[in-house]
């Protein structure tokens, strides 16, 4: 490669730092400027639909409990806005590829410590933030339930978990990349589909005990109106689970998992507490109807074109001297690549998740609708109302963050639906 191929290789590659570096900056005045006009909204009288779920003291409270939340995120995304530029334009990353080819010579080495610098540097610096969001915000407000011990010990678990899962696909496609080369992106799009609809079968049954207990739920009122509801719909239920996530917070919630015709309810303890029996099943009903409208079957397919995409777009330039370039290194490597791949790839990333917003939206309303057709539309009026409540929720979002955010629609939307406003 002669001196004019170099000289315009690095050309190329700081044109793209810039591109990235706008980008980096374009989305955070975005989000900063979504969360503020968000903020904004806390001032507006409520509407009448909804002006009887806060009393004076509660509303305080769940305006007070949003404030905290954007000084703290808008202190740390400033934070993780320097160190991530810094980072980019000092050459941080090839400073990091060098301590790892230090190591060993072995790819796979390489990028397991690269990962492994990078990820732990991440976590000490996300770590004060935690522990004031845990035991600061929520605890002055009511939600935490975490102790010490058990912050520490989540930590160790997840910490852990992202060695062995995280750590072992990556070099299972660090070695793939060395063997397959431009064939890399079909291998790796199988291997990380297959894991990722793995993980949906098995999550409640293999990781989730990991962190929480499940009890089966007991045989009485609740139960009987479960199966109840499943059998006259024809849904294949298999267990009903409480999880005891009151030992780390006071928010509640319930979901079902599992592919095909194995299907486990999970309820968290404190839902079970705190509503009726109408109430559960109504949010069931709801869970129930994204299976019947098969939202999820949609939502693993789309997001494994989605993966399919980005692995050949990957392997397509995974293999171009510029992508260390752009890093600052000299020497390109399948870790170096991945990273800059990464930072180019997030504005794609957000299109995308717009459009997953609108296709999500469009699958709550429709699972409302179901609920109300097979159940009752009253009753998960009123757990939504309840959920709203419980977690301190902004009754009425500003709709533009709202359209970037929200993967639901809003209770006041999700209440005129259902009542046919």
């Amino acid at each position: 490669m002669n001196k004019l191929n170099l000289r315009q290789i690095f050309e190329m590659a700081q044109t793209i730092l810039i591109l990235i570096t706008i980008f980096i900056l374009f989305e955070f005045i975005l989000s900063k400027t979504l969360s503020w006009l968000n903020l904004k909204t806390w001032s507006k009288p409520l509407p009448e639909e909804v002006k009887d779920l806060y009393d004076a003291k509660k509303y305080a409270d769940a305006k007070d409990y949003a404030f905290a939340n954007y000084k703290t995120g808008t202190i740390a995304s400033v934070i993780s806005l320097i160190i991530t530029l810094v980072f980019l334009w000092s050459g941080g990353f090839a400073w990091v590829d060098n301590i790892a080819r230090s190591f060993s010579g072995s790819p796979i080495i390489q990028a397991l410590i690269f990962f492994g610098l990078i990820g732990g540097a991440s976590t000490l610096l996300s770590l004060p933030f935690d522990i004031y969001e845990t035991f600061v915000i929520e605890e002055k407000f009511g939600f935490n339930k975490t102790t010490p011990a058990l912050f520490v010990t989540d930590k160790l678990k997840g910490l852990g978990l992202a060695i062995v899962i995280g750590g072992g696909i990556l070099a299972l496609l660090t070695f793939l990349f060395g063997l397959l080369g431009s064939k890399f992106w079909i291998a790796a799009w199988l291997v990380v589909a297959g894991i990722s609809i793995f993980v949906a079968m098995f999550y409640t049954s293999l990781l989730l005990p990991l962190f929480n207990k499940l009890t089966p739920l007991t045989q009485g009122e609740l139960r009987e109106s479960i199966e109840k509801y499943a059998a006259k719909v024809n849904f294949p239920l298999t267990n009903i689970f409480v999880l005891d996530g009151s030992k780390r917070s006071t928010k509640a919630n319930a979901f079902f998992s599992g592919l095909g015709y194995k299907k486990n309810i999970v309820l968290y303890d404190n839902l079970v507490n705190d509503m009726t029996t109408d109430e559960i099943t109504a949010v069931l009903a709801h869970e129930v109807g994204h299976y019947k409208k098969k939202h999820v079957m949609q939502s693993i397919v789309l997001s494994i074109i989605q993966m399919g995409v980005m692995f050949y777009i990957f392997g397509w330039l995974a293999n171009h001297s510029i992508m260390a370039e752009v890093l600052g290194a000299k020497q390109n490597s399948f870790h170096l690549s991945l990273v800059t791949f990464a930072l180019l790839y997030s504005p794609i990333s957000l299109i995308i998740g717009l459009l997953m917003n609108v296709f999500s939206r469009k699958n709550e309303y429709e699972a409302d609708a179901y609920a109300k057709e097979t159940y009752n539309a009253t009753p998960l009026i009123t757990a939504l109302k309840k959920l709203s409540v419980n977690h301190l929720s902004n009754l009425q979002p500003h709709s533009a963050f709202v359209f970037f955010n929200y993967s639901h629609p809003t209770l006041l939307q999700r209440m005129r639906a259902m009542k046919g406003n």
